[in-house]
């Protein structure tokens, strides 16, 4: 079954530009009580996943940095520690199983490498979950 049936467009997301500055994407993450959101950049391509422990490591490994100086970092002078790798949304669930045991949520991409959306863990594991009951009511009834 194609991923276009499982997509969370990305209207309908949280993600914030690599341009952004710490200070926005923790507010924001604190506000949507996120541990880890889509990363893009002025093109809409995604570019990677932002997660609270980059923001961290970038704290800890910045001595003169505290919340208050957040706002002076880009997000672009991060180093991203998590990196979840986009299907095409021409790719076909069973694509993401092996991808859904390390993300939360699986970035789509189009033809254009533009980012449309993603596909959270969730919609894999009730997608699987309605598979095996199906072959078990399939199966009982022979």
């Amino acid at each position: 079954m194609n991923i276009a049936f499982f997509i969370t467009p990305k209207i309908d997301l949280v993600y914030i530009n690599i341009n952004s500055t710490m200070r926005q994407a923790l507010e924001k993450m604190e506000y949507h009580r996120y541990s880890a959101i889509p990363l893009i950049d002025d093109d809409a391509k995604y570019v990677g996943t932002l997660t609270e422990g980059d923001l961290l490591w970038k704290l800890k490994n910045t001595p003169a940095l505290s919340f208050n100086n957040t706002q002076d970092i880009r997000l672009s002078e991060l180093s991203l520690h998590t990196i979840n790798e986009p299907v095409s949304i021409s790719a076909e669930i069973e694509d993401l199983f092996s991808r859904a045991i390390d993300q939360n949520f699986v970035p789509v991409v189009d033809d254009n490498d533009t980012f449309i959306g993603i596909v959270k863990r969730k919609e894999i594991i009730e997608y699987c979950a309605k598979t095996v009951l199906k072959e078990r009511i399939n199966f009982s009834a022979i």
